[in-house]
């Protein structure tokens, strides 16, 4: 047993929303606020025509914003109709999920820490990763509980990460490992341990999103036992699309 598609959307927008959401017809347009193309992208969430989807990239490009969209499971209709005008596909992405308690394990003492909001340490080695300001801001609009975590190793700091909480589903977020600390099992160790914090909070799912190419990482969470449970991709204009 696993979680649906639609479930573990609904936790990914839960936990790393975006600034701003308005409609357009059966459109959702989301303001990201330099987030990211996962908190950017827009969704459609009714019935799709010709017309609706002009008036959607209509309205995107008077913001001065590239059409972006999301295709989850469902729209292929979109998909077809976004390559059709010379969309690219871009960033293909994976869900994985598992039961809480087939991941969670208790950490050592004083070798994972949690915070919130986070330390000038966690800042700048996920600055040093690219995730700087506006994907901290975007951590900070989820709703609690959330939290910030980074692991200790030889006395200094790993990795960093971020878990939120939709309801019964932990979704991790930002997960980076210091260069030097990598191939050593600190991300598995890290993820059990915030597997662990969710579980605390209510948690019984523990769920992520990767894109596809991130071959490392998705090793990683197979070998914790998680499944693959559906993903996602996105359609961007061409850049010279007036």
């Amino acid at each position: 047993m696993t979680l649906s598609p639609a479930r573990l959307h609904a936790a990914l927008e839960a936990t790393w929303p975006p600034a701003a959401r308005a409609a357009c017809g059966p459109f959702t347009l989301r303001d990201g606020a330099g987030g990211g193309k996962r908190v950017s992208a827009s969704m459609l969430d009714g019935k799709l025509s010709e017309e609706a989807l002009a008036a959607a990239e209509a309205t995107l490009r008077a913001r001065g914003a590239r059409p972006l969209f999301m295709i989850r499971e469902g729209d292929e209709a979109l998909d077809a109709a976004l390559d059709a005008r010379g969309y690219a596909p871009v960033d293909p992405t994976v869900f994985y999920a598992a039961p809480i308690d087939a991941i969670a394990e208790t950490p050592r003492p004083s070798s994972l820490f949690q915070c919130w909001p986070p330390l000038a340490l966690q800042r700048q080695i996920w600055r040093d990763a690219g995730i700087g300001p506006e994907r901290l801001a975007v951590m900070a609009r989820a709703p609690e509980p959330r939290t910030a975590f980074i692991a200790r190793f030889q006395n200094r700091a790993a990795g960093v990460g971020f878990c939120a909480l939709d309801e019964e589903v932990a979704m991790l977020h930002a997960l980076e490992i210091e260069p030097s600390f990598r191939r050593q099992g600190v991300a598995r160790y890290m993820v059990r341990g915030m597997a662990d914090w969710a579980r605390a909070q209510g948690a019984a799912w523990f769920a992520l999103a990767v894109t596809r190419r991130n071959i490392a990482a998705r090793g990683l969470y197979s070998g914790l036992g998680m499944e693959e449970a559906g993903g996602y991709h996105y359609r961007e204009a061409p850049e010279d699309t007036p």
